[in-house]
């Protein structure tokens, strides 16, 4: 990786994009300080991918809970997945809109807005509290015929999150705009093949990917998330490299209480031949040293014409030190997380 800091933090605001649909500011920030709409991109919108992507893991890591519901142009995806790591088993109740085009109304920003969807088979929601966001979701009939009923909260105190605005070099109308939010409390349960699994907010976690942007067609990326308790406190960390260009900013970030610690750049350490084995995780700042041990990978190999996604997303246990800002050392045990490999041909 480039030696290079890459911690430029965003200076402006207003619009995300300028009249010619580019990137105004590349770096990073602890909110949306940039407006993002559908209007001002210039580039053919089959290319735009809006995504918003929640996950939530019970703290001793027996199971998750998964809500995707994205609108990638010529593709949509609404899904529910459930994952049941004592007995090595994915449920997942999924329904592809075909040329969604923006018709799936994603909010333009993570902070207000519901989603929706609903079909004979499917009722799926995820609306926008004063504190939080509320999911409800019914999947009756679904082309994989799995049935699953959801009702989770999650609660999102006043709390900075991870936010990077990412341009392509070789494509100047290409952008991501990226918002991570780990620490947010989970309540409520999901109910499939007759099994409820129940989350309670004074220990699970649940965390927010939301994304909007106009990519390249191929691409690598890198990404561990996780929340948890650590001393009494909420803590949490987001990492990741790998697609467009990140030279102003790295979206490498640890969380405690609340506030946001800026890293560096991070190794990822990924072990060669086989990524269930463990992970050695360095930053460049002496800051993040960390194991990630596998025990769970939702592998995907998927190849449609030119579409293909080859992917490696693993569930596993963290442990380690992080350091704060203020040399604050915490000790990281058996943190249940979530980390990806995965390479995309979209």
């Amino acid at each position: 990786m480039n030696p290079q800091n890459r911690n430029h933090k965003l200076e402006g605001n207003g619009a995300l994009l300028d009249a010619n649909g580019v990137l105004r500011e590349a770096g990073w920030a602890n909110s949306l300080v940039y407006e993002y709409s559908r209007a001002m991109v210039k580039a053919n919108k089959s290319r735009l991918k809006e995504w918003d992507y929640y996950h939530v893991i019970d703290s001793e890591g027996k199971y998750a809970l998964s809500f995707t519901f994205a609108d990638n142009g010529y593709m949509g995806l609404v899904d529910c997945s459930v994952f049941d790591f004592v007995t090595k088993e994915k449920f997942s109740a999924t329904e592809i809109p075909i040329m969604p085009m923006g018709k799936l109304n994603l909010p333009a920003t993570s902070e207000k807005g519901d989603i929706s969807f609903k079909n004979k088979g499917c009722e799926f929601h995820i609306d926008r509290t004063e504190d939080g966001r509320h999911f409800y979701c019914r999947f009756e009939r679904t082309f994989n015929h799995t049935e699953i009923t959801a009702d989770v909260y999650l609660c999102q105190p006043p709390m900075d999150t991870m936010v990077i605005a990412t341009p392509w070099k070789d494509n100047k109308k290409a952008f991501y705009y990226n918002q991570k939010i780990p620490c947010m409390r989970a309540k409520g349960s999901v109910t499939v093949k007759g099994r409820t699994y129940t989350f309670d907010d004074s220990k699970d976690f649940g965390i927010l990917d939301w994304g909007r942007g106009v990519w390249t067609y191929d691409n690598v990326w890198f990404w561990g998330i996780g929340s948890g308790i650590v001393n009494g406190k909420p803590f949490g960390y987001n990492i990741g490299y790998g697609f467009g260009d990140t030279t102003a900013a790295s979206e490498n970030m640890l969380f405690y209480d609340g506030k946001c610690h800026k890293l560096d750049l991070v190794d990822f350490g990924i072990p060669t031949g086989n990524v269930m084995n463990t992970w050695y995780m360095t930053s460049n700042d002496n800051r993040f040293t960390m194991q990630f041990t596998p025990f769970f990978n939702d592998r995907t190999d998927i190849s449609v014409g030119v579409m293909s996604q080859h992917a490696d997303k693993l569930f596993g246990m963290l442990n380690g030190t992080a350091v704060l800002d203020d040399g604050t050392e915490l000790k990281i045990e058996n943190l249940p997380v979530f980390h990806e490999k995965v390479h995309n041909k979209w």
